[in-house]
């Protein structure tokens, strides 16, 4: 179940660009105390748009929500079809978004984090942009 009140759990989804974990681990390094940092790294347009099409946000936000025991729940909550949620919750798991866990018969949807921060850079450095300032 996602924590509850000041306790956010953050998933940061970031396209193409350079890491924040670096210098999570460096300030590891130095001693110094750090907050957990989660973060999946996309190359592929599609799978950032994977991340943000409404029948994906809105799974993710019932499996928060309501912390259903199998897909079948799952697609009950959605009112959408079960081959259509296990489609759409195999491919949230294949981009590291959610987990399923097996119960017995059923696979139960889990999201560990309770927002996603989505960071896509419009330049960067390789992509051969130059500063227009003048």
């Amino acid at each position: 179940m996602a924590p509850t009140g000041d306790d956010t759990t953050t998933l940061h989804v970031r396209y193409r660009e350079g890491s924040t974990l670096e210098s999570t681990l460096a300030a590891i390094d130095r001693g110094e105390d750090s907050d957990p940092h989660y973060e999946v790294i996309f190359d592929d347009p599609d799978d950032l748009h994977r991340v943000t099409r409404p029948r994906s946000v809105e799974l993710l936000r019932t499996i928060v929500h309501h912390d259903p025991a199998s897909i079948r729940e799952t697609a009950r909550l959605v009112d959408r079809d079960v081959s259509q949620v296990h489609e759409t919750v195999t491919e949230l798991e294949g981009l590291h978004l959610l987990e399923l866990h097996e119960e017995g018969a059923s696979k139960r949807p889990v999201v560990w984090y309770d927002a996603i921060d989505i960071d896509l850079p419009l330049t960067s450095e390789t992509s051969g942009a130059e500063d227009v300032t003048a």
